[in-house]
C-alpha cells in the first residue's frame, strides 16, 4: 500500500496544470453534491420531528405549555384534575343537601380529628425531647466522671496523663521491681481477700436518713475519720439477700467489690477470670445488692453454671442499693443467649429480662412493643410502691406505671448490628459484652456499633484478654477508656516487646501490668477455687489397626493412587500435599478416605469398630461407663468423624445427641435441654469442638472423651 501511494504521488507531481484541471473540477462537483444531500436530509429530519411533536402535543395553539405538559405526564395531569373536579362537585352537592346540625357535627368531627393528630404529634415531640434530655444528662455525668477518673488515674501514675496528652515515651514509666508490687495504689479503697487482710473499719460517713443495707461496710482509716471530706468506698461483706439460688464463693464476692470500686471511680473494666470461676454471676449480683428476701443455700456447680452466675451481680447492686432498674444491655454470642436468659431468671428474678432476637418480623414486633421513645425516656428508677405476688407470696415492685416493661436486654452481636437504631435510643446504665475478644478489631462492624451506644458503664467479659499481640489489648482498652487510650501508634511504640534487651522487656511488662491493674481483674482457678474437686485427666495411647498402619505407610510414601482410589485429578493431588492433616485423618478413622471401606460389608457391621484403634478403645470404655450409669461427652475436631460416631451409636443402640457447626440454634438448645433434663435416658452427647466451645452447658456429664 505504501509503494502504491508513492507511485500515485509521483505521477500527480508529474502532471501539468492543464492535465490536473479535469480532476479538480470533478472534486468540486462531488463536494457540491454532498452538501446538497446533507441539507436535504436535515430538512427531512426536522419535518419528521415537527410531526412527532404535533402528534404528542395535547394542547391547542395558544395554550400555556408547562414543563410537565407532554405525553403521559400531561395525560396523568388531566385525569387527576378531572377526578378532583368530580370530587369537588360531589362534596358541594353533599354540603348543600346537609342540614345545619349535620354541618356542625361534621365540622366538630374534623376539629376533633385535627386536635387528636396535633396531640399525637406533641406527645411524640415530648417523648423525643425527653430521650434527648436523658442522653444529655448522661453526657454531663460522663464528662464529670471523666475529670474525676483522670484525677484518680494520675494519682496512680503520671503515665495516664502522658497517654491522654499523646506525649513522648518517658524514660521510666513505673518505679518498682518486676513482681508487680508497685501500683498497689491503683486498688486504693479496695482490698483483696486473697492478697492482703481486710482491715475492719470503726466508722462510716452516712447520708442523712440513709438506710444502711445489712452486710455492707465502708473502707475507712483512722486518718479519714478525722477528715469529713475524705473519700469513702463501699465494701460488701455479705452477698445481697435477693439472690435466689445459692451462695457466692469468697472470690466471687471479691469480684463484686472490685466492680463496685470501678463504678465509684467512674472506670470501666475487664473481668478476665479463667473460665469456670463464674464471671456472669458477678454481674447479676451487682444489680440486686439490697433486696432483703430469704433464700436457700446450696452448693454451686463449679463448671460453666458458676461461670454464668458471677457476672450478674453488678446490676443487682444498682437495683438494690442505688435503686436503679436499668436499662442494661448484654451482648453475647448466639450460642450463650439462652443460657444468659436462664441464669438471669434463676438467680435474679427481680430483674425483668427480655431476649431481643429472632427473624425480622419478630424483631420488629419486639421493637414496637419494648423499644419505644417513652421507654427510652424513663429515668430507670425503681418504683417506691410494692405489691404482693400471688404466685410466690412475696412482695415485688409495682411496675404498672413504668413505661419500660424490662430491665435487662440480652441480644447477640448480629442483632445489635442490625437493630442499632432501636438500641441507640436508650441511655444504657451498663453495657456488658460477653466473649469480649470479639472487639479486638477496632474497625469491625460490631465494635463501631457498640462504641456509638450511649452508656454509663462498660464491662467486658473474656477469659483471653490477650491472644495474639498488644494491639488487640489496646483495642479493648480504647473501648473502655477512649479518652485515655486514644492512640494505637503511641501504645504500640511504648510497649514494643520485640526487643533483644531482656531487662528492657521485663521493665515494659512491669509497666504494662501497672497500667492494666486499675481496669482488669484476672484470677486463676488454681489460686482461688481451691475447694473444687480435682479434675482427673487420663491420656490413653492407642495403637492403630492393620488397615490404618497400611494407610499410614502409603501416606508417608505419597502413594496418591492408592489413597485417592485411582483418582488422579488435581484436587486429589492437592489434598495429599497436606500430609499432616492426612495423617490426622488416618488416626481418626480410615473410612475418612474414599475407597478404603469395603462396600460389600454391611454399613453398621463390626468392621466399623475393628478397623479403627481409637474407636475400638472408645467402644470398650463406653460399655463400662454405661454399666456404671455415667453420662459421656465426646468432642472431635472433624465433623466427618461425627458421622462415623453416629453410625456407631446406632449400631450399639446408644441414645445420643449431636451438634456441630451446621446445627440450628433451636435444635442445639433442644438437644442441650434433653441431655440435661432430670431422668434423661440420653447416654452420650457428641459434638465438634467449635460448636461446643461457646456457651455449652452440659452439667450432668461425668466423663469427657476427646
Amino acid at each position: 500500500m505504501g509503494d502504491a501511494m508513492q507511485q500515485l504521488s509521483a505521477q500527480w507531481k508529474a502532471l501539468t496544470d492543464a492535465e490536473r484541471k479535469p480532476y479538480l473540477d470533478r472534486e468540486d462537483n462531488d463536494r457540491e453534491r454532498y452538501d446538497r444531500e446533507c441539507q436535504l436530509a436535515d430538512e427531512e429530519a426536522e419535518t419528521a420531528r415537527a410531526e412527532r411533536l404535533k402528534t404528542n402535543n395535547m394542547f391547542e395553539d395558544g395554550d400555556e405549555i408547562r414543563a410537565s405538559s407532554r405525553g403521559a405526564r400531561a395525560q396523568q395531569d388531566l385525569e387527576r384534575e378531572a377526578r378532583e373536579d368530580k370530587a369537588r362537585v360531589r362534596k358541594e352537592k353533599m354540603h348543600e343537601n346537609m342540614t345545619p346540625e349535620e354541618r356542625e357535627e361534621r365540622r366538630e368531627a374534623k376539629a376533633a380529628k385535627r386536635a387528636e393528630a396535633e396531640e399525637r404529634q406533641s406527645k411524640r415531640d415530648a417523648e423525643e425531647k425527653a430521650v434527648k434530655d436523658r442522653h444529655k444528662k448522661l453526657d454531663k455525668e460522663q464528662a464529670k466522671k471523666a475529670a474525676d477518673r483522670l484525677k484518680f488515674l494520675l494519682q496512680q501514675s503520671d503515665i495516664f496523663g502522658r497517654l491522654k496528652d499523646g506525649g513522648k515515651k518517658p524514660s521510666k514509666l513505673v518505679e518498682g521491681d518486676g513482681d508487680g508490687k508497685q501500683g498497689d495504689k491503683s486498688r486504693e479503697g479496695y482490698k483483696s481477700k486473697h492478697n492482703s487482710p481486710i482491715k475492719k473499719k470503726k466508722g462510716r460517713l452516712k447520708k442523712e436518713n440513709a438506710e444502711e443495707p445489712e452486710g455492707e461496710k465502708e473502707d475507712d482509716d483512722d486518718e479519714e475519720e478525722e477528715d469529713e471530706s475524705a473519700e469513702r468506698h463501699t465494701f460488701l461483706m455479705k452477698q445481697p439477700n435477693c439472690i435466689k439460688f445459692g451462695q457466692l464463693k469468697p472470690y466471687q464476692l471479691e469480684g463484686l467489690n472490685w466492680m463496685i470500686h470501678l463504678a465509684e471511680k467512674g472506670l470501666n473494666g475487664i473481668l478476665a477470670d479463667e473460665m469456670g470461676l463464674g464471671k456472669v454471676s458477678k454481674l447479676c449480683q451487682f444489680l440486686i445488692h439490697c433486696y432483703m428476701i430469704e433464700f436457700r443455700s446450696i452448693d454451686i456447680c463449679p463448671s460453666f453454671h458458676a461461670q454464668t452466675l458471677q457476672s450478674i451481680s453488678i446490676m443487682a447492686y444498682h437495683y438494690e442499693y442505688l435503686k436503679i432498674q436499668g436499662p442494661h444491655l448484654v451482648c453475647v454470642p448466639k450460642s450463650t443467649l439462652s443460657n444468659w436468659m436462664n441464669e438471669l431468671n434463676r438467680w435474679c428474678p427481680s430483674l425483668r429480662a427480655i431476649r431481643f432476637h429472632g427473624e425480622k418480623e419478630e424483631r420488629e414486633a419486639l421493637s414496637e412493643e419494648y423499644f419505644t421513645n417513652e421507654a427510652a425516656a424513663h429515668d430507670g428508677r425503681r418504683p417506691t410502691k410494692q405489691v404482693l405476688n400471688p404466685k410466690t407470696g412475696e412482695m415485688e415492685d409495682d411496675n404498672s406505671d413504668c413505661p419500660r416493661a424490662w430491665d435487662v436486654c440480652v441480644t447477640t452481636y448480629e442483632v445489635a448490628n442490625t437493630e442499632r437504631k432501636a438500641l441507640g435510643r436508650f441511655a444504657w446504665k451498663y453495657l456488658v459484652i460477653d466473649e469480649a475478644h470479639r472487639l479486638k478489631n477496632e474497625s469491625s462492624i460490631f465494635s463501631n456499633t457498640v462504641r456509638n451506644f450511649n452508656t454509663c458503664y462498660r464491662l467486658l467479659l473474656t477469659g483471653t484478654p490477650l491472644q495474639n499481640n498488644l494491639h488487640e489489648l489496646w483495642a479493648l482498652l480504647n473501648f473502655l477508656l477512649p479518652d485515655i487510650f486514644s492512640s494505637s501508634e503511641q501504645f504500640d511504640e511504648w510497649f514494643n516487646l520485640e526487643v533483644d534487651d531482656a531487662d528492657a522487656k521485663k521493665t515494659m511488662i512491669t509497666q504494662l501490668h501497672g497500667i492494666l491493674r486499675p481496669f482488669m481483674l484476672r484470677r486463676m482457678k488454681i489460686d482461688v477455687a481451691k475447694g473444687l474437686p480435682p479434675k482427673t485427666e487420663t491420656l490413653i495411647m492407642v495403637g492403630m489397626s492393620k488397615i490404618q498402619k497400611q494407610l499410614y505407610k502409603k501416606l508417608l510414601l505419597r502413594d496418591i493412587d492408592a489413597i485417592t482410589g485411582n483418582n488422579s485429578s488435581s484436587s486429589g493431588k492437592t489434598a495429599i500435599l497436606n500430609i499432616v492433616m492426612q495423617l490426622r485423618k488416618c488416626c481418626g478413622h480410615p473410612y475418612l478416605f474414599e475407597g478404603i471401606e469395603d462396600r460389600t460389608l454391611p454399613p453398621l457391621g463390626e468392621h466399623l469398630v475393628d478397623n479403627c484403634g481409637k474407636l475400638n478403645m472408645v467402644d470398650k470404655l463406653l460399655k463400662k461407663l454405661k454399666e456404671r450409669g455415667s453420662r459421656v461427652l465426646i468432642f472431635t475436631q472433624m465433623t466427618r468423624i461425627l458421622d462415623i460416631l453416629e453410625d456407631y451409636m446406632v449400631m450399639r443402640k446408644h441414645k445420643y445427641c449431636r451438634i456441630d457447626g451446621n446445627t440450628s440454634y433451636e435444635v442445639r438448645e433442644q438437644s442441650i435441654d434433653d441431655f440435661n433434663r432430670e431422668g434423661s435416658d440420653i447416654f452420650c452427647f457428641i459434638l465438634s469442638t467449635r460448636a461446643g466451645g461457646l456457651g455449652i452447658n452440659l452439667q450432668v456429664r461425668r466423663y469427657i472423651l476427646t
